[in-house]
């Protein structure tokens, strides 16, 4: 399998080259050349366990590690999961819940960025190389990258966060960790100005090859691939085709879920759910992608207004055609507006149904959840479980879950009234040591540190 940018001039590359460059030189994002139809397999694949499944998704995507080799990292990945299913479907109600959050730092993110983490090192130590992470978070992903490069002695990773609009706890999972290849990097801005100030250091080519810089932010395929496994492994539970409801703000999550159903996984719809950063929902709605200003709510890891896997789908809906996608990114860029027509069914996508849940509902639906189920949400699952019940009433619906409740205990009281967004792992970060450094949103000053502290 070799993988092409959606920009279409950067030289096709191997599954390893793609991983250690993250996003492609031309600017673009890394795809398969093909997306592997697996509908003969699926009656073979549903009494596998995760980790079984995994294998068997992700070989297909990655024909330059021996297979054994596959094995031991993916097993090694999810080792340190504390549920034996890695991502367990449970019942809550009428819905069922995909529970994400069983890896080290409670978050979606953990399911690609273990693996990732084990990819990395993989890959570098058999070239005999060294490489410096650049990422950006809007809350989940920088600690979930940390965590899965920690103490690595080829890799030194640093993270851009916006300052004070993470939650505490995502904060303190960045800043707490002490391994001397880690930099948290509190940036003067919103996640967008993370985002933009990455993919201009990416942009630098010259300090891109010197620093030999990779990506972990979902802008490396490495992640959205893993992410599809949990879509079957979840959907081949059941017989018929399943609905999944997916907050997302930067359309990875539920991008990997449109690919499963492209390569053959029985979904009846895709519910894409948004806070009041709505530009996705506003586009699945009216065909209109309008850049707009970031709202702050009470599901940080959802406030943005760019998002960066979009990129990839276009790049489908444009037929796999890369000039029609640069002439659609160049006017995005220019005017911070681009506009798509519905196909002949009369909708944008017939397989995504869009909706914006404010943050009224969202408290609604933590509190209702609790009371009714004694079952906690946090407050980005409870903006897919409130579009879930918005779009698809009555429906068998799965509700992907992003995030433990305890990284958002100050949502989960202002809902229920009462402190019992818990977990040991995070009330134990209260009153460690913390360490980052304060950058203003500004290129050069991020180069000069990641050039100053980077290996070399």
């Amino acid at each position: 399998m070799r993988y092409v940018s959606t920009r279409g001039q950067t030289p096709p590359e191997s599954f390893q080259d793609a991983v250690l460059t993250g996003l492609a030189p031309d600017g673009g994002l890394l795809v398969p050349e093909t997306i592997p139809d697996v509908s003969d397999r699926l009656e073979a694949w549903r009494t596998l366990s995760f980790q079984e499944l995994a294998l068997e998704i992700i070989s297909l995507f990655c024909d330059d590690i021996p297979r054994t080799d596959l094995k031991q990292l993916i097993d090694r990945a999810y080792a340190g999961f504390d549920h034996p299913d890695v991502t367990p479907l449970v019942t809550v109600g009428e819905r069922q819940v995909l529970e994400l959050w069983h890896g080290p730092t409670l978050a979606f993110k953990d399911v690609a960025l273990q693996l990732l983490g084990h990819l990395f090192d993989y890959i570098l130590s058999a070239r005999g190389q060294s490489l410096n992470i650049l990422g950006a978070t809007s809350g989940d992903t920088g600690s979930a990258a940390i965590a899965g490069v920690r103490g690595h002695h080829n890799i030194h990773i640093f993270i851009m966060f916006p300052r004070g609009r993470t939650s505490h706890v995502q904060e303190l999972q960045m800043t707490t960790v002490p391994d001397a290849n880690v930099h948290a990097l509190s940036i003067d801005g919103s996640f967008d100005d993370c985002q933009a100030l990455l993919k201009s250091t990416f942009g630098d080519l010259e300090l891109k090859q010197t620093m030999r810089l990779g990506a972990v932010n979902s802008v490396n395929w490495a992640r959205v691939m893993a992410q599809i496994v949990y879509y079957f492994h979840a959907g081949l539970r059941h017989r018929d085709p399943v609905s999944f409801a997916v907050p997302t703000g930067n359309f990875g999550d539920i991008f990997a879920g449109w690919l499963a159903a492209r390569m053959g996984l029985p979904v009846k719809r895709l519910i894409l759910a948004t806070n009041e950063n709505d530009i996705l929902s506003v586009f699945f709605n009216t065909g209109i992608y309008r850049r707009g200003p970031v709202h702050h709510t009470i599901s940080p890891s959802m406030d943005i207004q760019v998002a960066s896997n979009f990129e990839r789908y276009l790049y489908y809906s444009c037929g796999e055609e890369p000039e029609r996608l640069r002439t659609l990114m160049a006017e995005f860029a220019k005017s911070g507006e681009i506009r798509s027509e519905p196909g002949d069914s009369g909708v944008i996508d017939p397989l995504i149904d869009a909706r914006a849940e404010d943050t009224e509902s969202t408290l609604h639906m933590i509190r209702e959840t609790w009371q009714r189920h004694h079952y906690l949400l946090d407050p980005h699952t409870a903006v897919g479980v409130a579009a879930a019940e918005a779009v698809a009433p009555g429906e068998p619906v799965i509700c992907l879950a992003t995030a433990h409740p305890a990284k958002f205990p100050d949502a989960v009281k202002a809902a229920i009234g009462e402190d019992l967004a818990h977990h040991p792992a995070v009330d134990a970060l209260e009153g460690k040591p913390v360490r980052s450094v304060e950058l203003p949103a500004d290129l050069a000053a991020v180069k000069a540190f990641i050039e100053t502290h980077g290996i070399r």
